[in-house]
This record gives structure tokens, C-alpha cells and sequence, in this order.
């Protein structure tokens, strides 16, 4: 199995792939191990500070040395330089708030996974000609499930993931995997600049823990089998 197809199938099982930054080191590890502990198989770091790339490369080692089986990707990409700095940091995945045609052939060249956000269907196609599968609804709370709804069977190849305001409620979930999504994106309605700041990995363990269980439950009663 290559890059893409094993970074696309753990997202899609897991049905949700938490993000987050802190620009401390240590809580970005200890939050990696939290998300962990919860069952988490793959996590978004996102580039978003002056630590971003440090705190990464320290997050890599600890990854390779505690839980080899978890993939760490890279969010909030904007330009080459950014792809280039994390595929040499040894992220398992690229994903950008827009599509971006450099960081897509870089990447595509490399054989390795790269989800755009995307807001119309033109950038869908952009993207889908481009030879990308993944696409990340962008922002989810503004496009809303309806948006989905209206377009997925344009796009039956493609995989869709909501990112941005995701509502964690059973019925703002439902709604999304009714419309179509293998996945939710989940940042700081999941884990929180208060509780990183609290220091309070046990409730980001447990309310992770709950996210997976709920999304399970979700799956299981649109599709009508165990998942």
C-alpha cells in the first residue's frame, strides 16, 4: 500500500483527524501522546508559529521512539518552502487551506499524501485534475453540509473531509456523514488554546476518546454495519 492510499484509509477509519498547534514543544508532545492514548492513528500538526518546525522534528523523534505507528502530517501549508522544510522533516502527509500547484506537484512527484482546501467546485476539479483524491472542505462551518450534498455525486471518486467549525454535536456530525465526508477535521473545538494551556491532556484524552466512539456510532447507523 502506498502513501496516499494508507494515509487516506487510517483517516477515513478514524473518521476524524484532530489538529492543533502550541508553540511549546513539550505540550505539543504531550498532546501528541494524549491523542495517542485516545486511539488516534494519524494527527495534523499545524504550521502556524516560529516553533512550528522545531516542535515538529521533536515530535517525529518522540513519534519514532514511542509510537511507530502513528502518521504525523502537516497542515496549514501555503507555499513550496514550507512543503519542502516538513518532507525533510519526515511528515506523512501535506494538507494546505487552499490549493496550491507547486506544493500539489512537489508532492506528487514524491508520491506522497496532499489534501487541499477547496470552497468551489472549480477548485474541486482543479484539484481532481491535478490527480488528488482528498479534498478538505474549507471552511466547513461556512460551506455547511447541504454544500456537500449538492455536489458529491460530481464527484464520486473523490474523498471529502470538513474542516473548520465542525460542530461535535451527534447532530452537527450526522449531518456531515449523511452528506457524504469520510472524515471531520477537529481543532479547537476538540483541543482547546485553554485546555493546552491548562495542561489538561487527561480531558483531551477522554473527549477525543468520545469523538472516535460518537463517529463510530454515526457510521455504523448510516451504513448499517460494524465499521
Amino acid at each position: 500500500m502506498n502513501n496516499v492510499q494508507k494515509v487516506t484509509e487510517i483517516i477515513a477509519q478514524q473518521g476524524m483527524l484532530p489538529l492543533y498547534f502550541n508553540e511549546d514543544e513539550n505540550v505539543s508532545i504531550q498532546v501528541l501522546r494524549a491523542l495517542y492514548r485516545a486511539g488516534i492513528k494519524a494527527v495534523e500538526y499545524t504550521s502556524r508559529g516560529d516553533t512550528a518546525l522545531s516542535n515538529f522534528k521533536k515530535m517525529i523523534q518522540v513519534r519514532d521512539s514511542e509510537m511507530p505507528d502513528l502518521l504525523i502530517g502537516i497542515g496549514t501549508i501555503k507555499n513550496l518552502k514550507q512543503a519542502q522544510d516538513y518532507f525533510n522533516a519526515g511528515a506523512d502527509f501535506f494538507i494546505s487551506p487552499g490549493f496550491i500547484t507547486d506544493v500539489a506537484l512537489f508532492l506528487k512527484n514524491k508520491s506522497v499524501f496532499y489534501s487541499p482546501g477547496c470552497m468551489t467546485p472549480t477548485e474541486i476539479i482543479t484539484a481532481e485534475n491535478t490527480g488528488i483524491k482528498f479534498i478538505k472542505l474549507f471552511p466547513g462551518n461556512s460551506l455547511g453540509s447541504n454544500f456537500l450534498k449538492g455536489i458529491k455525486d460530481i464527484f464520486p471518486n473523490l474523498f471529502f473531509m470538513a474542516t473548520g467549525g465542525v460542530d461535535t454535536t451527534n447532530d452537527g456530525l450526522t449531518k456531515w456523514f449523511e452528506a457524504g465526508v469520510c472524515a471531520v477535521g477537529l481543532g479547537s473545538n476538540l483541543i482547546s488554546k485553554q485546555l493546552m494551556n491548562d495542561k489538561e491532556y487527561t480531558t483531551i484524552e477522554s473527549d477525543t476518546r468520545a469523538i472516535l466512539d460518537k463517529i463510530r456510532l454515526i457510521k455504523i447507523s448510516i451504513y448499517g454495519l460494524q465499521i
